[in-house]
C-alpha cells in the first residue's frame, strides 16, 4: 500500500504547501480539479518527487450544479466538470477520481445520477481512469454497504468504492466487514478521526478511533490484497495540520507495519 496525503489538508501558497508535504515524507498526494494546472506548479510537484493518486472530481462543482439534478442543464454542467477533472487528472498520471453521492434519494433522483455516473465511468475507462464513489452520511448514499451495493447493482465494471474511515465512524458500520464486502472493488482509502457524529476530519487516534479498530481496517486491508493508497484526509482547520498530519502518518505507518 501507498501512503498518501489530501493536499487540502494545508492551506496557503501552493509551493509551501508541496513542500511540506515533501517534506513530511509523503510522494503521493490527493489534489482538488483546480491544483496543478499551471506547468510550473507540476514541474515542482515532479522535482520534489510528489506523484498523483486521486483527484476528487466533485470539488469546485458550478454553483447549482449537480449529478443527479432535476434540470438537465445544470446536470450536464456537473457531468463537464467532472470529465474535466478526469482528463486532468488522467494527464497528471493518477488512476483514480472519486464523486460523492448526490442529495436526492428518490428513484427518480437516484436513476438521473445513475446515468451521470455510468456515463462518467465509461468515459474515465477510455482514459484508463478508475471513478469510485465515496459513501457520504447525509447524502443519499449514506452508508459504506449501502453505497456498494448501489454501485455492483450497476454493474459496471469501472465503478468502485471509495472507503472513508470518518464516515464508516458516523454510521456505526464495522471496517472489517465492509473492506471484506468490497474486495476488489475497492479502489481508493481515506483515513481520518471523529467524534463519531461530525464530519471533522481530526487526526487518528484523537477522536473515537481505536488502535484496535485501525489495526483491524489495516488488517482487512491486507487480507484482499488492497494495493492502492491510503490517504490521510485531515481539515486544514485543525490548530495545527503539519503536527496532525506528522502524528497520523506516525501512526498509519506502525500500525500498517506492525
Amino acid at each position: 500500500m501507498k501512503l498518501a496525503c489530501c493536499a487540502w489538508a494545508l492551506t496557503g501558497a501552493h509551493d509551501n504547501t508541496l513542500r511540506q508535504i515533501q517534506d513530511l515524507g509523503f510522494r503521493w498526494i490527493d489534489l482538488q480539479p483546480g491544483d496543478l494546472r499551471r506547468e510550473r506548479q507540476r514541474q515542482m510537484a515532479a522535482e520534489l518527487g510528489l506523484r498523483v493518486s486521486c483527484l476528487g472530481a466533485s470539488f469546485g462543482m458550478p454553483a447549482g450544479a449537480s449529478l443527479d439534478h432535476a434540470d438537465s442543464r445544470l446536470r450536464s454542467e456537473a457531468l463537464a466538470h467532472v470529465r474535466d477533472a478526469t482528463g486532468h487528472a488522467a494527464a497528471l498520471g493518477a488512476e483514480t477520481v472519486y464523486v460523492i453521492p448526490g442529495q436526492d434519494a428518490s428513484p427518480d433522483g437516484l436513476s438521473r445520477y445513475s446515468d451521470s455516473l455510468l456515463e462518467l465511468a465509461a468515459f474515465a475507462s477510455t482514459l484508463g481512469i478508475r471513478v469510485a464513489l465515496e459513501h457520504f452520511p447525509g447524502t443519499a448514499l449514506h452508508s459504506a454497504q449501502g453505497t456498494l451495493d448501489y454501485i455492483k447493482g450497476l454493474g459496471h465494471p469501472n465503478l468502485y468504492l471509495l472507503y472513508d474511515s470518518g464516515h464508516i465512524q458516523m454510521t456505526g458500520e464495522d471496517p472489517a466487514r465492509v473492506i471484506h464486502a468490497a474486495g476488489e472493488r475497492l479502489a481508493y482509502v481515506h483515513f481520518d478521526d471523529n467524534d463519531g457524529a461530525g464530519d471533522l476530519h481530526w487526526a487518528l487516534l484523537d477522536g473515537v478511533m481505536t488502535k484496535e479498530t485501525l489495526g483491524e481496517t489495516c488488517r482487512a486491508l491486507e487480507a484482499i490484497a488492497y494495493e492502492g493508497a491510503v490517504s490521510l484526509e485531515l481539515s486544514p482547520m485543525l490548530p495545527n495540520p503539519i503536527d496532525a498530519l506528522a502524528r497520523s502518518r506516525d501512526i498509519l505507518l506502525r500500525t500498517m507495519h506492525a
